[in-house]
């Protein structure tokens, strides 16, 4: 028997999945992260987590990299050539013969779309976008910062918050409902101090961000024009990359994308997706069909290590079996 594995690679955390080449499960273990970008070794720290991981993976169950038939290593940092290149000589050197190492945002469109083919929008702590079209290609398109368009994400959402309630106290912007979770978060009781609090309490990480970012929601489906600004603005950012995924590789017809990241998860309200669709649409000039992903990021890399294993794209069977085991173990 050979073996197939997933891993999902994230900047907290990292997830193994062992199931066997007929699909069926074996083994999960979690740790944290691999990435090359948190560890203060680099590529060299990628292979020492990665190799201690997997040595406690196989040892427990009596195999080793010679067993798997194929795996998927969808990691974060993996966001140019060069990057890739480096992580895929640490694959190499863990033994590793038939693999695939992407970008963990590619990982939502194997494991959210009815064929394994379309785009991927992250909408998380951070965001990026990414796309796989019928031939095979595949292009990331953002992941690096606000220098490529990244505006968006959980951080990014509380950043404008914050802009928002301070242009309201001295910019001459808009009344906000906004303000007064912001001052009251911060323990501003005067705007004299506003700027003070935000420098000494928010850009020091001393509240948590996504009370702002939820808050953002929350006010924008009450009808506060500013939260409602602030969503649609972030929205046109995502539609714009995940539609330059869309447009720079071969798509027929409709076009799945897969919506994944906490803030798209979670969102309290559909304001910024139904704005992101008209916007992708209108871009693109293509039907873009947009989902919510229901499943771990983890179960694409899974079904895309059958997919290589196998040369075929799992039915609909099998990839609703992988992604129940995955879920009762995440």
């Amino acid at each position: 028997m050979e073996y197939i594995l997933g891993v999902d690679g994230g900047n907290t955390k990292t997830d193994y999945f062992l199931f066997n080449e007929l699909g069926e499960f074996v083994d999960h273990i979690r740790s944290g992260t691999c990435s090359h970008e948190g560890l203060s070794d680099s590529f060299l720290g990628s292979y020492r987590v990665l190799k201690c991981d997997l040595d406690k993976l196989f040892t427990k169950n009596n195999i080793d990299a010679s067993k798997i038939k194929a795996a998927v290593f969808g990691l974060a940092g993996v966001d140019t050539p060069r990057q890739k290149t480096e992580l895929k000589k640490v694959v190499v050197r863990l033994g590793f013969k038939k693999f695939i190492v992407v970008n963990d945002s590619f990982l939502g469109i194997k494991a959210g779309t009815l064929k394994g083919i379309g785009v991927c929008s992250i909408n998380g702590t951070g965001t990026s976008s990414a796309g796989i079209d019928k031939l095979g290609n595949t292009l990331q398109v953002g992941g690096i910062g606000g220098i490529v368009g990244d505006e968006a994400g959980g951080r990014h959402i509380s950043r404008l918050v914050i802009k928002k309630v301070y242009d309201q106290a001295y910019r001459f912007g808009d009344n906000t409902s906004l303000t007064k979770i912001v001052m009251d978060l911060l323990e501003c009781n005067d705007k004299f101090y506003l700027m003070e609090k935000i420098s000494d309490i928010y850009l020091t990480n001393k509240v948590d961000y996504n009370v702002l970012t939820k808050a953002a929601f929350i006010e924008a489906d009450k009808g506060d024009s500013v939260a409602i600004s602030i969503l649609e603005e972030v929205a046109f950012a995502l539609a714009r990359s995940a539609g330059g995924v869309v447009s720079n590789l071969d798509f027929d017809g409709e076009v799945e994308i897969v919506l994944a990241g906490s803030v798209w998860v979670k969102a309290e309200s559909k304001i910024m997706q139904n704005y992101f669709e008209r916007t992708i649409n209108a871009l693109t000039k293509k039907k873009c069909l947009c989902k919510v992903l229901s499943v771990p990021p983890a179960t694409g890399a899974v079904i895309w290590a059958l997919e290589l294993a196998n040369n075929k794209f799992p039915s609909l069977e099998i990839r609703e079996e992988i992604s129940k085991r995955v879920i009762n173990k995440l």
